[in-house]
C-alpha cells in the first residue's frame, strides 16, 4: 500500500517540473520578442497606452533621461525597454 502514494509523488512531481520548464521557456520567447522590438515601437505600445505622448523634440536629452527613469517605474518596463525608448526619444 506504500508504493501507491509514492508513485503519486513521483508523478505529481514530473508534471510540477513539466510545468516549470513550459512556463520558463515561454517567458523566454516574451523576452525575444521584447527584445526584437524597436525604441519607437516599445515607446508607441507602451507610453501611449496611458497618455498622449509628447513630441520627441519636447525635452532635451537630459531630460529625456530622466523621465525615462521615472517612467520606468510606473510602466514597469525593464531598463532594456527604457532604454531603447529613451535611445529612441534622444534621436
Amino acid at each position: 500500500m506504500k508504493a501507491k502514494p509514492i508513485k503519486k509523488i513521483v508523478i505529481i512531481s514530473i508534471l510540477g517540473s513539466a510545468l516549470m520548464v513550459s512556463l520558463a521557456l515561454n517567458g523566454c520567447k516574451a523576452s525575444q520578442v521584447i527584445s526584437n522590438k524597436t525604441g519607437a515601437q516599445l515607446w508607441s505600445e507602451n507610453c501611449q497606452r496611458c497618455h498622449n505622448t509628447p513630441s520627441p523634440n519636447s525635452f532635451s536629452r537630459e531630460q529625456w533621461e530622466t523621465i525615462g527613469l521615472h517612467m520606468q517605474s510606473r510602466s514597469l518596463i525593464t531598463d532594456e525597454e527604457r532604454n531603447k525608448i529613451v535611445a529612441f526619444l534622444k534621436q
